[in-house]
Order: structure tokens, then sequence, then C-alpha cells
């Protein structure tokens, strides 16, 4: 049948033999045969394609089993029918095959288009001379008070461990971690705490620093410049728009190419895309 049908539980769950093949067995491979209709090895593997990521890791054979069950039990279904479906199921199909192949002529289009030279091409122009600034690891200490503030930047200053002040004085969740709050970036963090953070050295201990949240005492560990991503993490949306350009010029190319007539405005009411009884 032209429509996807996913796979049921059910049918998974069913044990039979499923058949040894040799090592030659190709899309064209019968695999059953019902009332004449044969099943391939192509159709099974096309339609476990199809299938639910949570279904791709089940055992083989069962995997196996239930695809070819589920096959078997559609091929009866159609055959049921003896050959008589509706006006609504002629056009149904009509429509799914339609949709399928339009895919098929727009993955094949892109495929063509977006190769690995041209994803390779689309990053190096995105990062290759990309300066994306710097990222910093950095600590603090929160507290309610300038005063409070104070008297711990005096105490660092004597020689007190920070990661041990902060567990001890700091009102903030990172406190108990010893005030560490990772790695982050420009635009990370509220200005006046990011400003104070790229002033500092590597090292290095802040005056107090206000911010809605209290007054901090930061500790800036370390820094370093912000890596470009993995080519494979930006893939996708480096493709994006040039996938937006193939299928616009595909779709362009494809009307201007072709002879295409059209009802007359005012000829057929819109409202009647409403009426299914029409199929009936």
């Amino acid at each position: 049948m032209l429509k996807r049908t996913k796979i049921g539980i059910t049918a998974l769950l069913l044990a039979g033999t499923a058949p040894v093949f040799a090592e030659e067995a190709g899309p064209s491979t019968v695999v059953a045969t019902v009332n004449g209709t044969e099943i391939t090895l192509g159709h099974m593997i096309v339609a476990r394609e199809t299938l639910p990521q949570n279904y791709q890791n089940i055992d083989d054979k069962q995997l196996f089993d239930g695809i070819l069950e589920n096959l078997i039990q559609q091929t009866l279904l159609d055959q049921s029918l003896n050959g008589e479906y509706s006006e609504h199921d002629k056009l149904a199909m009509e429509n799914d095959r339609r949709a399928f192949l339009a895919g098929a002529a727009i993955t094949a289009a892109i495929r063509d288009a977006i190769t690995d030279d041209v994803v390779q091409e689309l990053y190096d122009e995105a990062y290759k001379d990309a300066e994306l600034g710097s990222e910093y690891s950095a600590a603090h200490i929160l507290v309610e008070t300038e005063d409070e503030a104070k008297a711990l930047v005096a105490e660092l200053e004597g020689g007190a461990d920070f990661a041990e002040l902060a567990r001890e004085k700091s009102t903030g969740p990172s406190g108990p971690n010893g005030g560490d709050l990772g790695w982050f970036s420009k635009g990370m963090m509220v200005p006046p705490f990011e400003e104070a953070v790229m002033a500092l050295e590597d090292g290095a201990v802040s005056a107090p620093v206000e911010t809605q949240f209290g007054w901090h005492v930061i500790l800036r560990k370390e820094s370093r410049e912000v890596q470009p991503p993995a080519i494979d993490e930006v893939r996708d949306q480096l493709v994006e728009p040039v996938q937006r350009e193939v299928l616009t010029k595909l779709i362009e190319d494809l009307t201007n190419a072709a002879d295409i007539s059209q009802a007359e405005e005012g000829t057929i009411d819109p409202a009647l895309i409403k009426k299914s009884e029409l199929l009936e």
C-alpha cells in the first residue's frame, strides 16, 4: 500500500520463525508470498526505516518477525477489498503517492546540492575567521551587604581560602560548591557581574560588586578563547538557508517549464472543500 503504516506493538510481540537468508540476499529477495503477492526484503527494510526511534534497538529477529507479520496482515487486508476502493480511498492514495514522491524529489535535489564540501565551505565561511570572544571560569561569594563583602575581601587578602569562605558565607546556590559558577561567556551573566569578571586578571579577586541579587566577591579562575562548535553540531543551521534556496529554485524552474492551467477564480465555490459528502 502507498501509505506508510507504523508497526503495532502486538505485531512486534508475535513470535514466528524468521527465514534465514544467505549473505547475497538483496532488496528483491522474497520473504513471503500472500495469495500470489510477494513481500520482499526491500519492503521490510523500508518499513523498518519508518518506525519510531524506540523500535530501532529491538532484537533483530523480533523486529524481523514483527515487521513481516505486519506486512502480511496489511497485504491480507488490502486483498480483502478485491480492488474495490471507495472514491475517498482512491483520492487519498493518489495524495499519499504525490506527497511521498514530492518529498523524494526534494530529498534528491538537496542531496545533490549540499555535499560535504559545500557544508565545509559554509562552516569555514561562518567560523574560520570569526572572533568568538572569550569565556571565563569564575566563582563568587554572595552576601547581603557591602560591609559583609568588604570583610570577605579582607579575609581573602589575609590568605583565607576562597572556596571555604564561599561554603561558609555565601547565600547563593553555588555556595556549597565553593562558589563555582563554571564556564560562561559574554551575555550569560548580569552586566555588573560580567563587567567585573572581564576586568579581572586570571586568579584575581574583585572588590565588592553589587547586582540585583546582592553583593558579590568574585574570583576569576581562568579565561580562554571561545572555540567554534564542531561542524556536526551546526550542520543543520548551516545548510538550512541553502536548502530553502534549493527548494525555491527547484519549484520555480519546474513551474516555469510546466504547462499549468487552473479553474478560473469564481467558477468553484471555495466552501465545497469542506463537503466530504461529495465523495460518498
